[in-house]
């Protein structure tokens, strides 16, 4: 059983309970408003002009649209003052709890918020809501975030246990878990991230169109051993929420995991035009961290097909800013780095990689140890190897600095040390030192099978494994090459790189039934390809000698 057996009866309740709250509670509507959004119930005392504000925030929050979810929720208090929960949904949109921790700033407006609905509230059921908000920001300043993550997804549970009939409650406190998850960036188990999925599944058989419970339940189910759980919310969430941009590419993270490219592609098209609609909307003169995530996606998505001259046009579009929204994004400063990396590694094209220019990303020093990766691995692989230590010193310093920043940043300075065994083994190799190559070369895929994967990223900028494969074949051993292309795949399912290693390795070692079958597959993923690719010249060759 994933979940705990006390859960599954609270699961049960849910599920089962008249679905009515206290009849001073009875407002019920749905979602109003000109986007569509999905259908979202949630009952409160405010008035009604303020209840529709308040359903509408509500429904903002589900699809993670922030920026439109806060205006809702204060034009509620504005319609009603008495209505507690519109200071609720205020606090709830500075949590973005799958993302980063909220500024300081933002900690602040947060528990003043939570405060001043809880000086108001006027039902028992209100208070908890509100209490469980304000357990996150009391005493943030001397707490860190995992720790309060934890203390709101525990009283997120006592919400849902003390209102049994009431959705809203249970969806919250599995989102809650799902944010616990990625505090446990090691626990392959995925304790938590398993007991969300137990909540949110039967929530869904009984509300199709509620946005949250698809879009959750992706989110929980965002590792290649559960992905396949998720197929069925990741092709209903887009058509649930079509004017949501985070619906949009949210289903993506499933295909990406699945190797799914064509219904990837697709997803990650709408989500970029419909986030460049929400940029010229708010006259933005910055790239929104929703459309530099979706244009990451969109190009590790191409360059799995070969369709090169998509992908460089991505890489043009992101190149050419200079400036993020918000300011420090995370998913901007990712995709600012990655989109350009893996552009040049997945095409195999070191030289281009080693001349990668090193943008500033002083709020997340990782983005830019992205390039000090792809710049390394590219000097290494062409010899040069005082370039490649020198980005090797670089990926060190940045590593450093993760670990004495502490908190979320440890996950990434991890991330770091993996980029830095992987380049420091073909370094090796270049100094003639194969064996310490291959210990480096495996500790670093050993180090990422037993790291969970970020929401940021669709994935490795080159997984550690599949670089195993690559200097195991090049160090002339060709069965343990073929077995690392195996593994990694089994993660990766639909990588392109991965499949032609295999492919390559087999045919060395003899293995040609393998080879044959994997040359196979290498060219279906390229019938769209047009950046002539010498591998599907080897691939085709080797087909029709056969």
């Amino acid at each position: 059983m994933w979940a705990s057996r006390r859960m599954s009866v609270w699961t049960l309740c849910v599920i089962t309970a008249a679905g009515r709250v206290a009849a001073q509670e009875e407002h019920r509507h749905v979602a109003a408003g000109p986007e569509h959004l999905g259908h979202v119930h949630f009952a409160t005392t405010c008035r009604a002009a303020a209840q529709r504000h308040f359903e509408r925030g509500v429904t903002y929050l589900h699809s993670f649209w922030y920026e439109k979810a806060t205006p809702e929720f204060r034009a509620a208090v504005v319609a009603d003052s008495t209505c507690a929960m519109g200071y609720w949904g205020q606090a709830m949109s500075l949590l973005h709890p799958l993302w980063t921790p909220p500024p300081p700033a933002d900690l602040a407006a947060g528990l003043a918020a939570a405060e001043r609905g809880l000086a108001v509230t006027t039902t028992p059921r209100e208070r908890d809501y509100l209490r469980a908000i304000d357990t996150y920001y009391t005493n943030y300043s001397a707490t860190d975030h995992a720790t309060r993550i934890a203390s709101y997804a525990a009283a997120m549970d006592s919400v849902g246990r003390r209102n049994p009939d009431d959705h809203e409650a249970a969806i919250f406190y599995a989102l809650a878990l799902i944010a616990v998850g990625q505090t446990h960036p090691t626990d392959t188990t995925f304790t938590y991230q398993k007991r969300a999925d137990s909540i949110l599944e039967p929530l869904f058989r009984l509300e199709p169109e509620h946005p949250g419970l698809a879009h959750y339940i992706i989110h929980t189910n965002d590792v290649p051993q559960l992905a396949h759980h998720a197929l069925i919310a990741a092709r209903r969430y887009a058509a649930i929420a079509p004017d949501a941009p985070h619906a949009q590419h949210m289903p993506s993270h499933i295909f990406t995991r699945l190797g799914l490219w064509d219904e990837d592609i697709a997803s990650n098209l709408k989500a970029a035009a419909a986030s460049r609609a929400f940029e010229i909307d708010q006259h933005l003169n910055a790239m929104w961290g929703e459309r530099g995530h979706a244009l990451d996606y969109l190009v590790y998505a191409y360059l799995q097909e070969g369709r090169d001259a998509a992908a460089k046009k991505v890489v043009g579009e992101v190149v050419g800013v200079t400036m993020g929204y918000p300011a420090g994004s995370l998913n901007f400063e990712y995709a600012e780095a990655a989109i350009p990396a893996r552009y040049a590694l997945e095409r195999g094209r070191w030289g281009e990689a080693a001349q990668l220019e090193v943008r500033p990303a002083p709020e997340w020093p990782a983005a830019e140890a992205i390039t000090h990766f792809a710049r390394a691995l590219g000097a290494a692989r062409t010899d040069d190897t005082a370039a490649a230590r020198a980005e090797i010193a670089a990926l060190e310093r940045i590593e450093a600095e993760l670990k004495a920043t502490g908190g979320l940043q440890t996950y990434w300075a991890g991330q770091v040390d993996i980029q830095r065994l992987a380049v420091a083994a073909w370094l090796a190799r270049a100094a003639g030192d194969t064996a310490l190559g291959i210990q480096q070369a495996t500790a670093a895929a050993d180090l990422e099978d037993l790291t969970q994967k970020h929401p940021a990223t669709p994935g490795s900028v080159l997984p550690a494994r599949e670089l195993l494969g690559d200097l195991l074949l090049a160090c002339g051993r060709p069965a343990q090459a073929a077995g690392a292309y195996a593994t990694s795949l089994r993660s990766n399912p639909g990588r392109a790189r991965s499949v032609f290693g295999l492919a390559r390795a087999s045919e060395v070692s003899g293995d040609l039934a393998t080879a044959r079958a994997r040359y196979h597959e290498f060219l279906t993923l390229m019938a769209r390809a047009d950046g002539h690719r010498p591998e599907i010249g080897v691939a085709s060759r080797l087909l029709a000698s056969q």
